[in-house]
């Protein structure tokens, strides 16, 4: 595969009516050939499908982001497809329990994937975009990233911490010429997961109650194409009805 075109990496992508798959066919579109990773090769044979039928151009790369071996062999992969301009983190993994009932293990779980994972993507994928001269680091956070609030003390503690590994980033190597920004999603996406796993809050949010796919990743893209001179370092985004 020839590599003259910039490529964006996404991880954190699964259905193709989810966030991942719609960040990567923005990115495609802007001309990018995109490296989608996730858990599941057949969520992510049908997002490269769905590039391919458009015009685009995408690889998937299997990954398990909190596992550092696993990351270390996707590096090899992406840096095989040509220089890595856009690094999008998008790990979700919200779970709920109840603070008393919260086990270790799942505590551990969850932070293994978003904040170290977050971690590890960003070490890997910055060290890629310093050899290239720059680039865009974005991560996606999450309402519980701001406060925290039961049933969801893992989640929070997690994305939150994430948000802190973006500030940290991007104190760091914004001066090497690196974007880092931090995007919180305050509201519920019009995605597959809300629509199946919570199809009574999905009707309970009404017309126009939710983010729109194609919407959020239209703000990914503009927080990549930012002049330097006005980067923004965090971006929240919610329905015009989400209260906050």
């Amino acid at each position: 595969m020839s590599s003259s075109a910039a490529v964006a990496w996404i991880t954190g992508v699964g259905a193709v009516q989810g966030l991942g798959a719609a960040l990567a066919r923005r990115f495609a579109q802007g001309g990018f050939r995109v490296a989608v990773s996730g858990r599941s090769q057949d969520k992510l044979d049908a997002v490269v499908e769905d590039i391919h039928a458009s015009g685009g151009q995408a690889v998937a790369v299997v990954l398990d982001t909190g596992n550092e071996k696993n990351l270390l062999d996707a590096v090899q992969q992406v840096k095989a497809l040509g220089p890595l301009r856009v690094a999008i983190f998008n790990v979700g993994n919200s779970v709920a329990a109840p603070s008393l009932e919260l086990s270790a293990e799942l505590f551990e779980t969850t932070w293994r994937s978003s904040t170290l994972g977050g971690f590890l993507f960003a070490r890997e994928s910055t060290r890629l975009l310093l050899d290239n001269g720059g680039g865009t680091l974005l991560f996606t956070g999450a309402t519980a990233s701001l406060r925290g609030k039961p049933p969801y003390a893992a989640f929070a503690a997690a994305k939150a911490g994430l948000r802190s590994l973006s500030q940290t980033f991007a104190r760091e190597f914004g001066p090497q010429n690196v974007h880092v920004a931090h995007v919180i999603i305050d509201g519920g996406i019009d995605g597959d997961r809300l629509r199946g796993h919570a199809p009574q809050y999905f009707q309970q949010l009404g017309e126009e109650g939710t983010l729109q796919l194609d919407d959020i990743a239209e703000a990914y893209w503009y927080l990549h194409s930012q002049p330097r001179s006005a980067w923004t370092q965090e971006l929240d985004l919610r329905p015009f009805k989400e209260p906050f």
